[in-house]
């Protein structure tokens, strides 16, 4: 465009060109037409001062005063001789700015109607754009050789005008859309081998530098190719079938509303015909499509929410009540029916709205109504941008261009067109608003909308996650992005694409419920990453929002939930059940389900056997965890649940073990499956009853068989001790191998005779002999804790029965206490952390293990008097029998109760996070100050 300063030099301008047009020609109606076409258009008089000659030349061959004939354009391009680019960039510039000279006085004079103006003006795009494609693909093919495709046929470029251009309605100063495509790959017999995607890369380009580039003479069309598949980032020109592929798998709802109007405007139109079947096949469904209202519901909202825009109150195209606003009316009904009724199947939106009142898909008084609002509309927008040849959309801010405005369009004054624009404009916002109603609520939700899409600036969404609660609002914009971009989004078929969009929006608003927004985003946005391979996840969340709710709450207060569902999506499912998920199961239930679990299993399938366990666990210790996470059950109860599951785990995997073992070897001499010889004993945290959500497993394996010298009584019999190793280690096996669903438990075998270099399975009979005559105190503190798990009922007697021989042994009490302490030392010098300021729960002076010894020291040093101290393996038991012994007073004996559950519960929580048992030092102050002075008092050591 050409630019002036002020209005002053305008009129100066404008009547210059009037003498111009005067000396030119003596036709009265062509002068007396003048002073409206340069008092509205800067453009046309800046033009004709400069450029009198194409005025003179316009004058003479009547040009101003005819109608052309559709071909026009094309015939008058091909007259010009043209060798090369920069003869082919200067004289396309200067035939678009006479012909566009031509078009604006015709349009301002009152000479044409609308349907005219925009149909010249898209003519002439096309042939501009006709005469450049061809041009310089006859030059390119001069140079690398013409790309062929596989039937024998020349390969040329497929354009596609999209938008105005597509619909024959392009305004005076529109960009053109277009998307660039070509029938096949391939490669050309020239010395480097082009292939054809380079070639038509460089037509493309050159094509768009003859088009777009600014000259002295100005441009031709300003060219816009964001609409292309995969957008700024993808392939300026694609194959057909890359499009097809594009389309059918990863295209988004708004890209089958630009689709409706596209239409082939340059190139290659006998390849061009199969890729428009393709896109009518991808924009026209066969159904009415309800995932499509989903969608253009969304658009509306986005539009909606644009109109309210400051900068949007002037805009006749984009604001309330504008053209946009007309155009969505009619593609909407095309998009959900235009499968059914192909009438509905065409471009120019006057002929839409036609077959809209002719379906009686909207009442003819609205369509009359629209055809009428749009047309004067679309005169405003010409008129806006003829003034000065700029893209403009937004009516005029001074008094002087508002006038010019306003008589140009046949009004008096500014006052009587605006009253006539704000009425037709309330008149379109009318007819839009029942095209889908949108509640208050859908309206909140756009906020939540554009946070998801990106459709506003960064500084507005920042701001928007700010009144949601984020803290980081940059970090969580970035982290969206990222995980939008990511390849499991990427690889989403359309249909959980639109569900994602769908689900994404509620997602927002339910995290900002959370006292943890920012931490709960970033771990959903892991969880959705890891669950995309079974979209049906996200429908299920998007379709129940109390499940989606449910999902958020226990992932916000749970970064180790979060890693296992992420680990296991199969665990979702658990997840929506909210009926069952508060249920943690009692034993006797966990023994019934996985008995029922595992009826399928074949007794050699070692691996469909370890998936079962694992997933049996995982279900299980989730329903544990939801419980706990959202206050259901209090800690003693957890640490019970988690205790039930690996016993129930500890079991099944024994008998499993046995049967297999059977399977191959026979019995042992003298056991049957009842009588098996054999035991899994659990010291630590599982016999005591306290496991947490990480906890190992502590393990001593016990065996009896009459005849240690026997063998098995099957095909391949092996010796009885032979056996029970083998037994042993195939059960290690099952529960430690890493498998995709991650380990059943670690196993800890550290505590059976001899340690790491004694054998993994014992003889009762010398485990009794071995703890009597070899064990070190250290072993005997560990007894304390040691329960039966599974096996052999008469071996649980026998074990019960040394457990309690050993505990009641007379010990000298100060060598005892020494023991105690010394063992106390060295564990605290290998574990203690390094950091004063920070509170191990269990290693750190006064913290669980401080509590451990006591108990355990008041046990061993009072079982010889009281055997009923032998009877529990769990602290909070064993702690009360010592106060009835008289052993620890009652005050302390709550006040070590209160302490060890305190850092127990803590500890859940803790690793419900996925954090270390390790917290700030005044945290627990009190209660592991109090444990020091019991310790001090009992121990009478000063650590």
């Amino acid at each position: 465009g050409m630019m002036t300063t002020g209005h002053q030099s305008g009129l100066a301008v404008s009547e210059q060109a009037q003498a111009v047009c005067a000396t030119i020609t003596q036709d009265r109606a062509l002068t007396n037409a003048a002073q409206p076409v340069f008092n509205a258009s800067l453009f046309a008089a800046e033009y004709c001062v400069r450029h009198p000659e194409v005025l003179a030349d316009l004058v003479q061959c009547q040009a101003l005063t005819n109608v052309y004939a559709p071909d026009y354009y094309r015939i008058q391009l091909e007259q010009i001789p043209i060798t090369g680019e920069v003869d082919l960039t200067r004289e396309l510039r200067r035939f678009r700015n006479k012909e566009m000279l031509r078009i604006a006085w015709r349009d301002l004079a009152g000479w044409a109607d609308l349907s005219e103006t925009l149909n010249d003006l898209s003519r002439l795009a096309e042939a501009c754009l006709n005469y450049a494609l061809n041009s310089l693909y006859h030059q390119t093919c001069a140079e690398k050789g013409t790309p062929v495709g596989s039937k024998g046929q020349s390969i040329g470029l497929v354009v596609l005008g999209m938008g105005k251009l597509g619909g024959f309605e392009l305004n005076f100063s529109s960009d053109i859309d277009l998307i660039f495509a070509y029938a096949e790959e391939g490669v050309l017999p020239d010395r480097k081998q082009t292939s054809y995607s380079e070639f038509f890369f460089r037509v493309c380009r050159s094509l768009l530098k003859v088009l777009s580039e600014i000259t002295e003479d100005g441009f031709v069309f300003r060219t816009d190719i964001r609409l292309r598949p995969f957008g700024d980032s993808g392939p300026i020109a694609m194959t057909f079938e890359g499009m097809e592929r594009y389309y059918q798998t990863q295209a988004r709802e708004w890209e089958r509303y630009a689709m409706i109007k596209a239409r082939q405007v340059a190139g290659d139109f006998d390849s061009g015909a199969h890729l428009m079947a393709m896109l009518e096949k991808f924009v026209y469904r066969r159904y009415l499509d309800y995932g499509a209202i989903e969608e253009i519901r969304l658009l509306k909202l986005q539009i909606v929410h644009e109109l309210k825009r400051k900068d949007r109150i002037d805009d006749v195209k984009l604001g309330l009540g504008g053209i946009r606003e007309i155009e969505f009316i009619g593609q909407v009904h095309q998009l959900i029916r235009g499968g059914q009724d192909k009438a509905l199947r065409v471009r120019p939106i006057l002929q839409v709205l036609k077959v809209l009142a002719d379906l009686r898909l909207l009442p003819a008084d609205d369509v009359s109504q629209l055809a009428e609002s749009y047309c004067f509309l679309r005169k405003v927008e010409n008129h806006l941008q003829q003034f000065q040849d700029k893209q403009t959309h937004s009516l005029p801010k001074t008094p002087q261009e508002q006038s010019i405005l306003a008589v140009s369009m046949g009004f008096e004054d500014w006052h009587s067109f605006k009253t006539k624009l704000d009425e037709i404009r309330a008149g379109v916002h009318r007819v839009f608003d029942q095209v889908f109603a949108i509640s208050k609520q859908e309206s909140q939700d756009v906020e939540a909308q554009k946070l998801w899409y990106g459709t506003d600036d960064g500084p507005k969404l920042a701001e928007s996650l700010k009144n949601y609660g984020f803290l980081q609002p940059e970090v969580v914009l970035e982290n969206l992005r990222a995980f939008k971009s990511s390849l499991a989004v990427k690889r989403l078929a359309t249909k959980g694409a639109r569900v994602l969009d769908r689900l994404m929006p509620q997602l927002l608003l339910e995290l900002a419920k959370t006292s943890n927004p920012d931490e709960a985003l970033k771990r959903m946005l892991g969880l959705f990453e890891a669950i995309s391979g079974r979209s049906v996840y996200f429908s299920l969340l998007e379709e129940n929002p109390a499940a989606l709710v449910q999902s958020i709450r226990l992932v916000a207060a749970s970064r180790w939930l979060c890693d296992l569902l992420s680990h296991s999506p199969v665990l979702f499912d658990e997840l929506l059940d909210t009926r069952t998920l508060f249920e943690p199961l009692q034993r006797a239930d966990l023994d019934n389900q996985l008995t029922a679990n595992l009826a399928q299993i074949d007794v050699n399938d070692l691996e469909h056997l370890m998936t079962t366990l694992r997933q049996f666990k995982q279900r299980s210790v989730l329903k544990v965890a939801a419980s706990d996470i959202m206050g259901v059950i209090p800690i003693m109860v957890v640490s019970d649940y988690l205790t039930y599951i690996a016993e129930s785990l500890v079991a099944h995997t024994l008998a499993r073990t046995w049967a297999m073992l059977v399977d191959k070897h026979g019995y042992p001499l003298g056991a049957d499956d009842v009588n098996k010889g054999f035991a899994v004993i659990g010291f630590g945290k599982l016999g005591g009853m306290e496991l947490g959500y990480g906890s190992d497993l502590d393990l001593v394996f016990l065996y009896d068989c009459d005849n240690g010298q026997g063998v098995t009584n099957g095909e391949k019999p092996i010796a009885n001790m032979q056996f029970y190793g083998r037994l042993g280690l195939k059960f290690r096996h099952i529960m430690e191998t890493n498998m995709l669903s991650g380990v059943l438990y670690e196993v800890d075998m550290r505590l059976r005779p001899n340690g790491e270099s004694g054998l993994l399975v014992s003889h009762i009979d010398w485990y009794e002999d071995y703890l009597q005559h070899q064990a070190w105190t250290w072993e005997h503190q560990a007894l304390v804790r040691a329960r039966f798990i599974a096996g052999d009922e008469k071996l649980k007697q026998q074990f019960n029965a040394i457990r309690h021989r050993i505990l009641s042994l007379p010990r000298a009490t100060d060598k005892l206490k020494a023991d105690v302490c010394e063992m106390r030392e060295k564990m605290r010098s290998a574990l203690m952390l390094k950091d004063a300021d920070r509170f191990d729960l269990k290693q750190s002076p006064g913290g669980i293990a401080d509590i451990e010894f006591i108990v355990q020291f008041g046990i061993l040093d009072q079982a010889a008097k009281n055997p009923a101290l032998t009877e529990f393996t769990d602290n909070v038991r064993l702690l009360d029998g010592l106060k009835r012994q008289g052993f620890i007073s009652e005050i302390e004996a709550d006040a070590l109760k209160a302490a060890y559950c305190a850092y127990r519960d803590h500890g859940h929580k803790l690793a419900l996070q996925g954090e270390r048992p390790v917290v700030d030092k005044f945290l627990f102050a009190d209660e592991s100050s109090r444990v020091m002075a019991i310790w001090r008092r009992y121990m009478n050591s000063d650590k």
